[in-house]
């Protein structure tokens, strides 16, 4: 019930909030500053900001060394009018802030990297789709691909909630958690698949039960060493990479919590002795018996 209705959360802020893009898809101008004194002064930032005459500016404070990003939109006028951009901020702010980060990007190359972006996605996941297909038997195929769909989605509600900046760091980081399920969900489905060949007759919600007890071990160990790396990357790591290891922390959460309570209890619901699994294991029997 959890997963079901965070999921239908996932649809609705789909449709009306939408992803917090990133420079990277949206084009423009990003600006990271760092005060020279102890005081910022957000408001007074950000009226300069808007009366540098480029649009409204987006102005927000992070970290916790007085540093502030500025995003100006899109400029028409190509590469110039975006220099431009860069070229009266300093102007305005130089005498009191230290430039940390300037990024520009172009509607062509924006439009390029949402593309590229999407199909690497799109490919990545259709790739680890057909690997489930054929590595397991299809119940257990269908309970992993379950799995991992259930992890992708999670993980895009994750940046709709927090509004957390989606770039091209955001696929990445989308990708490794897509290869985190996997590893957990076949972990668990190969011990599955060994107590099926080895208890025929043990009722499936007890030899699930096992399956995943036996592997608990394991996969408390992996997690609990890998979301303790990323608590230090979060903390210590710098901004450059906290988004991409909030997302991981919250990935690895969530590929965790799937592989027990989504892509096996799936397997309560399909006939997991029919098909290739028990076909192959009589023909072992019957020419072993010959």
């Amino acid at each position: 019930p959890l997963s079901a209705a965070y999921s239908i959360l996932v649809i609705v802020l789909f449709l009306t909030v939408g992803l917090n893009f990133g420079i990277d898809f949206k084009g423009g101008t990003l600006i990271e500053m760092q005060t020279k004194s102890a005081a910022i002064d957000i408001a007074q930032i950000r009226q300069t900001a808007n009366g540098l005459g480029f649009g409204e500016a987006e102005v927000q404070e992070f970290g916790s060394g007085g540093e502030v990003s500025m995003r100006f939109g899109m400029q028409p006028g190509g590469e110039t009018a975006q220099q431009a951009v860069v070229v009266k901020a300093r102007e305005a702010f130089a005498s009191s802030y230290e430039f940390r980060r300037v990024e520009t990007v172009g509607p062509r190359v924006s439009g390029e990297l949402v593309q590229a972006g999407t199909l690497g996605v799109v490919l990545a996941i259709v790739g680890v789709l057909i690997y489930l297909w054929f590595r397991f038997e299809m119940p257990l195929a269908i309970g992993a691909i379950l799995g991992t769909l259930h992890d992708i989605v999670l993980t895009i509600g994750f940046f709709l909630i927090t509004q957390l900046e989606f770039n091209l760091t955001s696929i990445a980081a989308i990708l490794t958690i897509v290869g985190y399920s996997l590893n957990e969900t076949v972990v668990v489905f190969d011990r599955t698949r060994e107590l099926l060949r080895r208890y025929k007759t043990m009722p499936i919600p007890e030899l699930l039960d096992l399956s995943v007890n036996s592997t608990l071990s394991r996969t408390a160990i992996t997690s609990t060493t890998t979301v303790l790396a990323l608590i230090a990357l979060v903390f210590f790591g710098g901004t450059a990479i906290e988004g991409f290891a909030l997302v991981m922390l919250f990935g690895v959460v969530v590929c965790t919590y799937s592989a027990m309570f989504i892509s096996t209890p799936v397997l309560l619901y399909l006939d997991v002795r029919a098909g290739r699994l028990d076909q192959s294991e009589d023909a072992a029997e019957a020419k072993a018996r010959v």
